[in-house]
This record gives C-alpha cells, sequence and structure tokens, in this order.
C-alpha cells in the first residue's frame, strides 16, 4: 500500500515511510506524461514510487529527473536504486555533491560516525554508484525542460552547502528540501502548521541559512514543499517563525561557547526550552512524553550540528 498525495495537477507526495509515517516525502512533478522526481529517501523506497507511478499510470521510463535537495542519505539514500530503475533519468545534485553519488563510499562513512556502523546499515541499506555520465551537476539558476515545464535549480545553503531547492515556474511553489526548515504534521493545529529550523550535523552555517530563507520568502512561494513534511502555505509567517527560532538557536549556541565537557548536553537541555517556549507561542497539543518522542532525535542531532559549529568557529589562539 502506498500512501500518495495529491496536492494540485502535477504534483504529487509520496510518503517515503522513512522511520515513521508523515516524516519525508518524495515528490513525483507529472507533466505531459513527463516525470520528476524530488529526493529519494532510503532503497526500501523505491518501491512505494514504482506503485504511485503505476497508479498514475506511467511508467518508469517516463521519468526524465531525479532531482536531489542534497545528499543526505534520508534525501538521497535511493538515488542509486532509483537511476537503476529509471532508465531514461538524469541525475540533478549540486555541484558539491556530484561526486559522493558517483562513489558513494566516503559519504557512507560519515554518517557511519553520526549513526554507528549498525545503525546506518540498517537505515539505508547498500548506497549503489551513479554512473557520472547520468549525473548532472546543477549551478544556480539551472533550468530543466519537463515537458515544456520550467524547473529552476536554486542554490539554498546554510543546511548543508550542497543545498538545491527547485522553482516550478508553472505555479511558483517551490521544493525546499530542508533549507526553509521541517513542519511536522503531529504538530498542526487545525490544520494551521508550525515550523522548526533543519540543522545538520555537519555544515551548519547559520548566516547562510538565514540568506536562503530571505531568499526563498522574496519569490513569493504561494506554497512550499518541504522533504519533512508535505506542502505548507503562508510563507510568510512560517519564514518569520523559522528566521526567529534560527536567531534564539544561535544565541543559545553562543550562551554555552565556554560550556566545557558538557557543552553538548547543556545544548540538548537549551533546545528543549526553546521548543517548549515554542509550543505554548504555537499552541500545541501533544503531550510531553508525545512530544519527546517526536522531537528527541531531531534536537539531539540539532544540539550535535550546533556543537560542532562552536568548534569549526572557536577563535585561534594568537601566534605567539
Amino acid at each position: 500500500m502506498i500512501d500518495l498525495l495529491c496536492y494540485e495537477p502535477g504534483i504529487y507526495a509520496v510518503d517515503a515511510g522513512y522511520l515513521r509515517p508523515r516524516l519525508a516525502a518524495i515528490y513525483l512533478l507529472v507533466e505531459r506524461g513527463r516525470v520528476a522526481v524530488v529526493d529519494t529517501a532510503t532503497n526500501a523506497c523505491l518501491p512505494r514510487v514504482l506503485d504511485a507511478l503505476r497508479s498514475l499510470g506511467l511508467s518508469p521510463s517516463r521519468v526524465d529527473y531525479v532531482f536531489l535537495t542534497h545528499v543526505h542519505l534520508d534525501h538521497a539514500g535511493g538515488a542509486g536504486a532509483m537511476m537503476r530503475a529509471f532508465p531514461e533519468a538524469r541525475l540533478v545534485v549540486h555541484p558539491r555533491g556530484a561526486r559522493h553519488l558517483a562513489d558513494p563510499a566516503p559519504l557512507f562513512a560519515a554518517v557511519q560516525a553520526v549513526y554507528g556502523a549498525t545503525k546506518a546499515c540498517q537505515l539505508y541499506g547498500e548506497l549503489l554508484p551513479v554512473p557520472t555520465d547520468r549525473i548532472l551537476a546543477a549551478a544556480d539558476g539551472h533550468t530543466l525542460d519537463l515537458g515544456g515545464r520550467a524547473l529552476v535549480c536554486l542554490d539554498t545553503p546554510g543546511h548543508a552547502r550542497h543545498h538545491l531547492s527547485l522553482l516550478d515556474t508553472r505555479g511558483g511553489g517551490i521544493f525546499t528540501g530542508e533549507a526553509f526548515g521541517l513542519s511536522l504534521r503531529e504538530l498542526d493545529v487545525d490544520g494551521r502548521p508550525s515550523i522548526l529550523p533543519a540543522i545538520a550535523p555537519t555544515q551548519f552555517d547559520p548566516a547562510a541559512m538565514r540568506a536562503s530563507v530571505e531568499r526563498i520568502l522574496s519569490l513569493q512561494p504561494p506554497a512550499l514543499y518541504l522533504a519533512h513534511f508535505g506542502r505548507v502555505r503562508d510563507a510568510p509567517r512560517l519564514g518569520g517563525d523559522l528566521l526567529r527560532q534560527i536567531e534564539a538557536q544561535v544565541a543559545l549556541a553562543e550562551r554555552e561557547r565556554d560550556g566545557g565537557p558538557d557543552r553538548g548536553a547543556r545544548l540538548r537541555a537549551g533546545l528543549w526550552a526553546l521548543v517548549e517556549t515554542e509550543a505554548m507561542r504555537q499552541g500545541w497539543r501533544l503531550p510531553t512524553e508525545a512530544l519527546h518522542a517526536v522531537l528527541d532525535e531531531y534536537l539531539a542531532l540539532n544540539a550535535q550540528a550546533m556543537d560542532g559549529w562552536l568548534t569549526q568557529t572557536a577563535p585561534r589562539s594568537s601566534a605567539r
């Protein structure tokens, strides 16, 4: 069984089923029988995409592009498997990420360093390389033609240096990966979504993240299609909330810069305090235990990212 959402004609989301329902989305853009897949999640998600295509009356040969917002494995772990399944497709990725798809071994080693070897294998399985002649390294402004529908690549770093978003010029919606944070459906209040910053364990760059959010807002998109999870509207409100929270998290990190050996634990506790404040502001209805179940791993990764950012930006001592 697949969970296929139709947001509007030609824009669909497949619930990837990654870790839990409504956590990771794989998008299908369809125009005149041609398909672009946005993000792949993991190898285990390929059958869901194939089922979705069948339900739409489309064969794998109709896929022209597999577009990766970035190469973190909850977005790109299934890229090699999908490229084998979609014989006519080209893989579109940021120039900084292209080498990781041709040779995924170093990328997987980095993921093992974050999650441990056993959990990394359980989550992502074997990463399959993609032939270099099928990889399109797309810089900012590169335009893809999907059956006459122009899709424009936007360089949106901050969550990662190799992050792209995708502007659909047909309706103005933007597929933002994690450049515009994440919006978890469990936190919705009467259909009103909230937003949270998406800080990766490596490559966190708060200035670049703010600039990417502001760039997306400047395009005045009527809808944003988030990897985690689904379509949201009211971009100005969500963008303001997102920028405010990024500032609060950076301020927390700076307060803990000299936090000593327990800095990571202090950062995590501080993040929970910020989340509790946001819960009251937004009127979230989840009880504390359920909120922890939804956000524990997310906040652990954010704390790890902030701790790493503080280490990387530590003042250098003067040479004697």
